[in-house]
């Protein structure tokens, strides 16, 4: 079939397996033309297949020459829909590692589930032993409480008051205002729920009872804190209150693990096109602004940039430097003074006629695009495409 974008409000219903493929690999030659990580060798990256989990395999496999185990909840094609994105780029990084000669298994499954926890620890147990770095990387707009199965649903919305400012249409680049009404007390429990820590610190105490954490182990989770433009719907928002969690679960674990001397960390990384940020109000119109000023200072950074950095400079560095709450800071070049500067001057600016001379709204349509795996000119997009890819570490039936 021949496989065109298609669209769902700020959501991509299909995605190109060679366009997922091609974009797979150039995350790959960018980690093999870097210098060498003395990193980790027994990876877990729960939230494997898509923007900063996807990455950190990458970086930890052809940075490292570590051996991988990804979990992810993807969806294989079927009835002349095309798989997800994710389940193409696993697909692509699989055949790319083992041609390296690489281990690398995936389970595709509800990684919030008890199930799969144990399906990973089985996995682990046979194959790695033990694991020494844990990537916790899980984006999801729901969760299923593993006990009670109770369905938890996120909202992306401010608290306490509502909320007033820009925001763009990156299809068409309009640039409109929005009001956000604030969330209701149970909506915030539900999106800390969903998007907190809690699921995090299950894993860890699973991993550490089944005895397959290694001495030493080292976690770490993403978060994002931004600029003073972003807070009101991200950082003071439900979203913000969530990654509160998740920094207290990060001490938490730290003392789970003082046993066998590992390490917990939260990693604020920079604010990037995802398929997450691309949903959130007010955040591509910054992005896009943020993009232009970052290319321009030559500062720009895609996923597999900064996990590189991560990895190279912060995790597995002689020490890792952290800021005075104990989290390590990647978006150390997006919150610099004169990049905030210059961000917040055009800000005040921007509107529909001139954002695509001010802005790099163009940049941010083309990275959404390259997230599903289109608009790379290396691909023949009008020629046939077979959609039915197969993941070789998991069996056909899933």
């Amino acid at each position: 079939m021949v496989i065109k974008p298609k669209f769902r409000g700020f959501i991509c219903t299909t995605a190109h397996p060679a366009g997922c493929a091609h974009h797979v690999r150039q995350q790959i030659d960018y980690v093999k033309g870097q210098k060498p990580v003395q990193g980790p060798k027994n990876v877990l990256v729960v939230g494997a297949s898509t923007g900063y989990g996807l990455a950190s395999r990458i970086t930890a496999t052809f940075g490292s020459g570590a051996r991988t185990i990804g979990v992810f909840f993807e969806r294989p094609a079927a009835n002349n829909r095309t798989a997800t994105a994710g389940w193409y780029n696993t697909a692509a990084f699989e055949k790319e590692a083992s041609e390296a000669g690489y281990y690398a298994k995936s389970i595709n499954g509800d990684a919030f589930s008890n199930e799969i926890k144990q399906q990973t620890i089985d996995l682990i147990k046979q194959d790695l032993g033990q694991v020494d770095l844990v990537v916790y990387s899980l984006a999801s707009p729901k969760r299923v409480d593993p006990e009670t199965g109770e369905v938890y649903s996120s909202v992306i919305k401010p608290v306490g008051a509502s909320y007033s400012n820009k925001t763009v249409d990156f299809h068409s680049a309009a640039v409109s205002d929005i009001t956000i009404e604030p969330a209701a007390e149970q909506e915030i429990e539900h999106t800390i729920k969903v998007m907190g820590g809690e699921d995090w610190e299950l894993w860890m105490d699973a991993l550490k009872q089944a005895g397959v954490l290694a001495e030493g182990a080292v976690t770490v989770a993403y978060s994002y804190i931004g600029p003073e433009i972003t807070h009101s719907i991200y950082k003071e928002g439900t979203i913000g209150l969530a990654k509160d969690h998740l920094e207290a679960s990060a001490g938490r674990i730290r003392e789970q693990l003082h046993d066998l001397a590992g390490r917990a960390f939260i990693s604020v990384n920079k604010a990037l096109v995802t398929q997450s940020s691309s949903a959130i109000p007010v955040v591509p119109l910054y992005i896009s602004l943020l993009y232009k000023v970052m290319k321009e200072k030559n500062l720009h950074e895609g996923c597999i940039e900064q996990m590189y950095r991560l990895f190279a400079e912060r995790l597995y560095a002689d020490s890792t430097p952290v800021d005075d709450r104990g989290r390590i800071r990647i978006d150390d070049w997006e919150m610099r003074e004169d990049v905030q500067q210059e961000v917040l001057a055009l800000w005040e600016r921007v509107d529909s006629e001139n954002i695509k001379s001010i802005s790099d709204i163009e940049g941010f349509r083309s990275e959404f695009f390259n997230l599903f795996g289109f608009e790379f000119p290396e691909i023949p997009y009008e020629a046939e495409a077979e959609p039915d890819v197969v993941i070789p570490s998991i069996p056909a039936a899933e």
